[in-house]
């Protein structure tokens, strides 16, 4: 058989595959994987270095479907690539506990290199694994040496287009002059609603090229020989990222059913399948894999084979010249942190007059920067005020990408979801803004969760403390929004000392997010001779300062307020009423510590509890109780414009007033 003739069969091969899935499943989006099956045939085929048999080899080629909804598109190219994904697995296709989910899930299956679906997130997470490389490459690669040498591919569909998100991405990324990212994008003119004319008129080559891209069109996407030509192009420009715009057919071979909007998103029937394969010359069989298909899959495991044994033998001559690097390049691989990486954490003094927090953490981050050398990050323009620079470091700019320190510009969303491609690259990076503009970047931040990634997220100007800027810049639901998102950390710590000690877990956990939330008021640095050691933030929430017997009420708090908490328990103190202070850090962290421990910090049996937090008290309600003895004190309205001081005291968060609300709770019967 010819090799022209192989290739025929992989391809539709793939097509079949993913229109038979769809059907089985009652369910998905067969019209893109047919028609851009030529497109990422060729990808695989002659571009992307990988190897089957070890798919996280530190340097394979990515390759992000960025349109996750035509994820059978994905799982179609690893099977004929020889992945360790089976014909069951693509039988099971959208159902319970499979392998193949309904969009491309991270960590569900080897070479799914990112999770996609919501239109733009892959595409923008390209841009972090590709700003990975370049940093990588600066970082470990010597003469003779290219250790890190890799590209970043993605396909893009005309939502992902739409999307804010990737023209924020999209405007960094050539900026930064990121010429290891090559994008193609399906042009096929169709939407769910209908044709993209019905809201779609740009042209988007133009806009690409007023980003600093290369841009490239293909006119029909089954033209191998013109998207071999358009990839090698992309591949020797290195100084620009490119963008090669495929004219395709959304369902390519159905008689009745290609450029239509209906087979974007359903099924397209067994009696047009059968049609379609007729067109492709195909038998009239569910989930067949012809002969010739399984033979190509195993020369790919063969060629990927010899391709990182070659990279193997080139790092242990490289690990003979240069082993510290060696070692640490390893230690990014494995997900893990140099030995005495927290040796230097500051202690900071007790202080009434205080320190924000943004600025305490500085001083932590730096700490930790200069022991943890992947430890890399930026702001969305505000580094300057969230105080996140690293000192031991440059900027990482066009053509200077050996610094630490990213300027993201004011793109939240692009920023956080670039951190994601560095974290997914075995970086350690964090990313900054002010808490209310979390709302921006939220998306981004919900698929840190759900794959479990590392991220660190630092938010400043942490409620309405931050004064004069206003309901518009003061968060409220913010805290309450983000404790709701599964696995995410949100940290508001009490002080600088808690701060230091909950970086800790920070670096630690390897599943997780965090969300550090952090004043930009001065707080006091709490005494711990006198106060419980802060060292007990590690456990989410503990008992700062407790009177003598059981205590007749409790004031749990987090942030700044936990300073007023202590005031109010002083003055009851004076009064004769034992009172518990529970300074609650990490609503997450706690919950994962063991009952008994849990109930000890918060006896069940004392009902009269007062949660003081200048924020939403929705979710409050777990630690007050709704017993009428407890009342969650916050704030579920917006703010003022104001000084710090005049704000917080409008609002009641003071002494004064959470003495008069400890003492009503006291009183009732």
């Amino acid at each position: 058989m010819s090799r022209e003739e192989i290739e025929n069969l992989v391809i539709n091969c793939i097509r079949t595959l993913s229109m038979d899935a769809v059907e089985k499943a009652n369910s998905g989006h067969p019209g893109t994987a047919m028609a851009l099956a030529p497109v990422t045939f060729k990808l695989w085929d002659k571009f992307i270095t990988h190897n089957p048999s070890n798919p996280d080899w530190a340097n394979r080629d990515r390759f992000i479907l960025s349109a996750g909804h035509a994820s059978m598109l994905l799982y179609s190219a690893l099977l004929v690539n020889g992945y360790e994904i089976t014909l069951d697995d693509i039988k099971k296709f959208r159902k319970l506990h499979s392998k193949c989910a309904g969009h491309p899930e991270y960590g569900m299956l080897k070479g799914i290199e990112t999770t996609t679906g919501p239109l733009g997130q892959g595409a923008s997470t390209t841009v972090g694994m590709a700003i990975a490389e370049k940093w990588l490459k600066s970082y470990f690669n010597k003469p003779g040496f290219d250790i890190v040498d890799y590209r970043i591919y993605s396909i893009l569909s005309d939502g992902d287009m739409m999307e804010g998100i990737t023209s924020e991405a999209a405007s960094l990324a050539g900026h930064l002059g990121l010429g290891n990212i090559v994008w193609i994008y399906d042009d096929n003119k169709i939407t769910i609603e209908g044709a993209t004319d019905l809201a779609f008129t740009e042209n988007v080559g133009k806009r690409f090229e007023s980003y600093n891209w290369q841009v490239q069109t293909i006119e029909d996407a089954n033209d191998l020989s013109g998207l071999e030509n358009a990839i090698t192009k992309a591949k020797e420009e290195n100084s620009k990222p490119s963008l090669i715009i495929v004219k395709s057919h959304i369902a390519w071979g159905s008689p009745n059913m290609q450029d239509t909007s209906e087979s974007h998103g359903a099924p397209l029937g067994e009696e047009e399948i059968r049609l379609t394969k007729e067109v492709y010359g195909w038998p009239d069989k569910d989930f067949y894999v012809p002969g010739e298909v399984e033979d190509y899959a195993k020369e790919r495991e063969t060629i990927g084979l010899k391709t990182e044994q070659a990279w193997k033998e080139l790092f242990d001559e490289y690990s003979g010249k240069y082993p510290e690097l060696a070692k640490e390049f390893e230690l990014i691989q494995k997900g893990e942190l140099p030995d005495g990486w927290d040796s230097d954490l500051p202690v900071f003094p007790a202080d009434e007059k205080g320190v924000p927090t943004r600025k305490a953490n500085n001083k932590v981050m730096n700490a930790i920067g200069s022991k943890v050398g992947w430890l890399l990050g930026g702001a969305a323009d505000v580094g300057s005020s969230t105080n996140t620079y690293l000192s031991d470091t440059t900027s990482f700019l066009p053509g200077e990408t050996e610094g630490r320190n990213f300027h993201f510009g004011i793109r939240e969303h692009a920023m956080a979801a670039a951190v994601n491609g560095m974290a997914l690259s075995n970086l350690r990076p964090y990313c900054s803004t002010y808490f209310v503009f979390s709302d921006y970047l939220k998306p981004s931040l919900r698929l840190s969760a759900i794959m479990e990634l590392p991220v660190t997220y630092i938010f400043t100007h942490d409620s309405i403390g931050l004064g004069e800027d206003g309901p518009t810049h003061q968060p409220i639901e913010q805290l309450a929004a983000l404790r709701a998102t599964p696995n995410v950390d949100v940290i508001r710590p009490a002080d600088a000392n808690e701060l230091s000690h909950l970086w800790k877990h920070v670096m630690s956990t390897t599943k997780t997010p965090s969300v550090l939330v952090l004043t930009r008021q001065n707080i006091p640095v709490i005494d711990r001779e006198r106060y419980l050691p802060a060292e007990g933030a590690l456990k989410g929430g503990y008992i700062i300062a407790e009177g003598e017997g059981d205590p007749e009420i409790i004031l749990i708090s987090t942030g700044s307020e936990v300073s007023i908490c202590l005031n109010v328990f002083e003055k009851l103190k004076e009064e004769g009423i034992n009172t518990r202070v529970v300074s609650l850090p990490c609503f997450n962290i706690f919950e994962k510590q063991p009952k008994k421990y849990r109930d000890m910090v918060l006896p069940p049996k004392v009902e009269k509890r007062l949660s003081v937090e200048a924020g939403a008290t929705f979710g409050w309600e777990r630690y007050v109780g709704n017993n009428g003895y407890g009342k969650a004190y916050g704030i579920d309205r917006f703010g003022e414009s104001a000084p710090c001081n005049d704000v917080m005291n409008e609002f009641g968060f003071n002494a004064e007033n959470i003495y008069k609300e400890a003492v009503n709770i006291i009183s009732l019967k």
